[in-house]
């Protein structure tokens, strides 16, 4: 796709971000610190604008840009900043419980889904858009399990929607349920549906948290392949359907890589800062672009299956991951 075509809508969402950042700048002036952080407030501008205006086609291919490929590239960088000792401080004891936790969490969505009485393939969309990567993971399981389009747009619809609702609530459930802030970010990894998401709802709270709750959830991503060829294999999905970007993404990989040189030295102490600033200025800039992209009309063309699904799914990952954390000591 050609540059000028993404270009109106990568300027409409670094307008929308540059508007939160004037929000926050506002708030901590008048307060002394961000009350709503602009990660937050960029997608409540978003969405609030989505709802009263509908983007023509020319504009909605650079917010679709923005809110997946500058994000993914904001993931990237922020390996460059993160120190990967502390974040793996659990030890591997965390990363088993992570898979663990993915594998419950499939079967006890699907559990519920089938319980509300959500056809099989709806049912396995939102399990796995719950359990995984959100709208990624949907995206990657539905032509493997040969998903009616009606049913990706049904899972994707209000998933996206209590996600925002997520972002805003989890961090007021951090002191009731007296976790430190790196407990939180595992928290966050573990429950927030997609990896923007995640990190509007843990960077507010501290970088910890949000390092933390980033790492958490590429490690959640990282079980899409295995789910992928698993419903390949069951589904009698013909061989060479499987999209290995989508199963394996680059930026994870990107991540990794980064925030392993940066524990060997490799990268300059003086590179970290600007780094992490770019990267946060990309983040904010895709936080926009995602609330941009929320329609909460949306909201009345879903059933109340899915509603009930999707909610029950996430409280229950709620309570997993509250478990899993005091299980491990974390």
């Amino acid at each position: 796709m050609k540059v000028r075509e993404l270009l109106p809508g990568v300027l409409l969402a670094v307008l929308v971000g540059l508007a939160s950042l004037g929000v926050a700048a506002v708030e901590e002036r008048r307060f002394g610190h961000p009350v709503v952080e602009a990660l937050v407030v960029a997608i409540l501008i978003g969405m609030l604008l989505r709802s009263v205006w509908t983007p023509p086609a020319s504009i909605e291919a650079g917010i679709r840009f923005t809110a997946r490929e500058v994000l993914e590239l904001a993931v990237l960088l922020l390996g460059a900043s993160v120190d990967l000792p502390l974040l793996l401080k659990a030890g591997p004891a965390l990363a088993v419980g992570i898979v663990l936790l993915v594998v419950v969490g499939l079967a006890g969505s699907y559990a519920i889904g089938r319980m509300f009485q959500l056809p099989h393939k709806l049912a396995v969309l939102v399990a796995c858009g719950n359990s995984i990567c959100g709208n990624s993971a949907i995206a990657a399981v539905a032509p493997v399990i040969h998903a009616d389009r009606e049913h990706v747009a049904s899972s994707i619809a209000f998933t996206a929607i209590l996600g925002v609702a997520v972002v805003i609530g989890l961090p007021l459930l951090m002191h009731p349920l007296g976790l430190n802030t790196y407990q939180y970010g595992v928290l966050a990894g573990l429950t927030v549906y997609a990896v923007p998401q995640v990190l509007a709802a843990a960077f507010p709270v501290s970088v910890l948290s949000g390092q933390v709750g980033t790492l958490v959830k590429l490690v959640r991503v990282l079980m899409l392949g295995p789910v992928v060829v698993f419903f390949a294999l069951t589904s009698g999905s013909p061989r060479g359907t499987i999209n290995v970007t989508r199963v394996v993404p680059w930026f994870i990989v990107g991540f990794l890589v980064l925030a392993a040189l940066r524990s060997y030295g490799a990268i300059p102490a003086e590179w970290v800062g600007p780094t992490r600033m770019v990267s946060s200025m990309l983040t904010v800039a895709a936080m926009a672009a995602l609330g941009l992209g929320v329609d909460l009309r949306e909201v009345r063309r879903v059933g109340a299956p899915v509603v009930a699904t999707v909610s029950l799914s996430l409280l229950m990952l709620l309570g997993l991951s509250v478990l899993l954390i005091r299980s491990l000591a974390i």
